[in-house]
This record gives C-alpha cells, structure tokens and sequence, in this order.
C-alpha cells in the first residue's frame, strides 16, 4: 500500500484508556495510521501543526478548551485536516455547532467497532461520517450557513483554485492533489485555504457539498 493510500490519524480524547482502544483498533487497519494522541483542546493545536494529520477524531467534552473551540482554532489557524468529533453527545445544538465551526463530521461513541472504522474511512475520502439519526441535522447545518458566509458562485476562484476544488470534492488529499497537479503539497494547502476564505465555508466537505449542489464536478 503507497503513502498516499494511508490516513494519517490524530486522537484527541482526554480519556487515556479511550485514545489507547483507538489506537489499537486503527493499528489493524492497513489503511488508518495513528500519528499522535492529545488529551486536550491545546495539546491539539500543537499536535495538529506538528504532524499535519490527514484526519483528526475529536472528543467533544473535554476540560479547559472543549472539542467545538478546539475545532473553531484549527480552522481559524488554517488546519485543513479532516475532522471528526466522537463524543456521547447527541445533543443537536452540539452538532449544529460543531459542524459550522468546520467539523467534517460527527460520531457517537456507542457505535461499534467495525461501524466506526467504516465511518472513519468515509471521512477520509471526503464523504460525511456522520452517525445515522443525525443526518437531518447536518443538513440543516450545511443550509444555515450565515448569509454573509454564502458563497454566490465560484467566479471568485482562479483556475488553479477550481482544480484543486473539484479534486476535493472528489475526496483527495493534498498530497493526491499535488501529485495530479503536478505542484508542491505546501502550495495545495495555500491554495485550499484561499478557495475556503473565499467561499466562506470552514471545511473540506462542505467545500465538497457544496460543489456537487452547484453541479460543478
């Protein structure tokens, strides 16, 4: 299997025995790789910058910073990466909020073992993992965008910007897309950034949602 097959994982969780039952369960995957363990929102932010994951799973009830802040400054520092909160929470206004922040996702810690790794795989391909009875709700999330983030159409994007967008959409990590673009990794992530700012959304899926909505894949 090539690198650029494998998920690179980030657990942030600041249950010890939690992240070390996800690290194991990952390590049977030929597929997910575990890069770094957190067991806070700050810890986060620094794991996150050190190891440029391809995915982070997120805890949403934390101390100190919890999983939504945590999940706000990643955005706001420009962090690309996946991310998917697994919490016992299924509160709706949680999720809601979660996902406007820029999370790519949302899990509830009593699914099963093999259900979650499904769902992670999803994530990392740039589908919406999501557990079942909250599908509604991330659709309302993805439609309430505030006005002044609704992105009117993608004139505003360069040609290398839209290139980079429909790979996206097709679920491809920035080293798929430097390596179909012929360009550096680092110059896909300024790119990404820019055609997020300027669409006004926080996520790759939403990015990615948001283009086969407007048929332009």
């Amino acid at each position: 299997m090539s690198e650029e097959d494998i998920t690179r994982i980030l657990l942030v969780d600041d249950h010890p025995m939690m992240r070390r039952g996800l690290r194991d369960l990952l390590e049977l995957e030929d597929d997910l790789q575990p890069v770094g363990e957190a067991g806070s929102g700050a810890e986060a932010l620094q794991l996150a910058e050190q190891h440029e994951p391809d995915l982070i799973l997120m805890d949403l009830n934390m101390p100190g910073m919890d999983g939504i802040e945590t999940v706000r400054q990643l955005r706001d520092a420009g962090c690309d990466a996946r991310i998917v909160m697994f919490t016992v929470s299924d509160e709706h206004g949680h999720v809601l909020e979660a996902l406007r922040q820029g999370a790519d996702g949302y899990l509830l810690k009593d699914m099963d073992a093999d259900h979650l790794v499904e769902q992670i795989r999803k994530a990392a391909h740039g589908q919406l993992a999501l557990s079942p009875d909250l599908t509604m709700v991330l659709a309302q999330a993805i439609r309430e965008r505030p006005s002044k983030h609704q992105p009117s159409s993608a004139a505003s994007l360069t040609k290398r910007e839209k290139d980079v967008l429909k790979l996206i959409a097709k679920g491809h990590s920035n080293k798929m897309i430097a390596r179909r673009l012929d360009i550096t990794e680092g110059t896909v992530k300024v790119h990404v950034k820019r055609l997020l700012n300027k669409l006004g959304m926080r996520s790759r899926t939403e990015a990615a949602v948001w283009v086969v909505e407007n048929h332009l894949n």
